[in-house]
């Protein structure tokens, strides 16, 4: 079993920033296609983390790492009824295991996959022992990639709107948001289509959840959001 204690001191692979005397940028160099640029809790809109919370784990601030409702919900739907677009039953604490302590979950053998599967649950129930319910957000959001090379909420708000992760609307937080199921084909720009479908489910829920209200979703529908960001590409 992977020591719990890896992601108390993640391996980010953030990018390097060289600054003047002055305190101006004078470049930014990322390790390989990596670019991540740490961001703290208070410091991460509300936005982005009710968008996320909206698609991906519902019952984020309920479950104990294992959110035994949409496992089974993901069983019986995938296993049962063989429908492949039913979704996963991962918790966010779950998903953040995969990425940094099974390198992503890429197994090819079906053996490997299920060892796999039980040790992130049980890893899981003992990371939410250990880290706050903000910690693990704050790990997961520096850790996601988000297509584009960027990788961390704050490299992706910079590389699809030009400005801080803290200032995200509604809107382009459920854009962001939307990719991370798959990255390469989920990103706004090449996978425009299938971000904007999945951009209002999430809103929809977001609603549906109380996260906005009536008058925010009718904004955020209105928003014109994809032509800025090809703007900024």
């Amino acid at each position: 079993m992977p020591p719990v204690e890896d992601l108390e001191n993640p391996n980010y692979k953030f990018a390097t920033e060289v600054f003047s005397e002055d305190g101006k940028v004078l470049g930014t160099y990322s390790y390989s296609k990596e670019n991540r640029v740490f961001v703290g809790y208070n410091d991460l809109s509300p936005n982005i983390i009710n968008a996320l919370i909206a698609t991906e784990d519902v019952r984020f601030a309920e479950h104990s790492g294992i959110d035994a409702y949409a496992l089974t919900r993901a069983v019986v739907k995938r296993g049962i009824l063989m429908q492949k677009n039913a979704g996963g039953g991962s918790t966010i604490t779950q998903q953040l295991i995969k990425l940094t302590v099974f390198d992503g979950g890429a197994e090819t053998d079906t053996i490997q996959r299920f060892k796999r599967k039980f040790q992130e649950w049980y890893l899981a129930l003992k990371l939410e022992k250990e880290m706050s319910k903000a910690e693990i957000m704050e790990a997961y959001l520096n850790t996601i990639n988000l297509g584009r090379g960027a990788y961390g909420i704050e490299a992706a708000a910079e590389r699809y709107f030009n400005k801080k992760c803290s200032d995200l609307t509604i809107s382009e937080a459920a854009v962001i948001a939307a990719i991370a199921q798959s990255p390469s084909y989920n990103n706004p720009i090449d996978g425009q289509q299938v971000n904007a479908q999945r951009r209002d489910k999430i809103l929809n829920n977001m609603l549906t959840l109380g996260f906005i209200n009536q008058q925010q979703y009718d904004e955020a529908k209105a928003d014109d959001v994809y032509s800025r960001i090809a703007e900024v590409n």
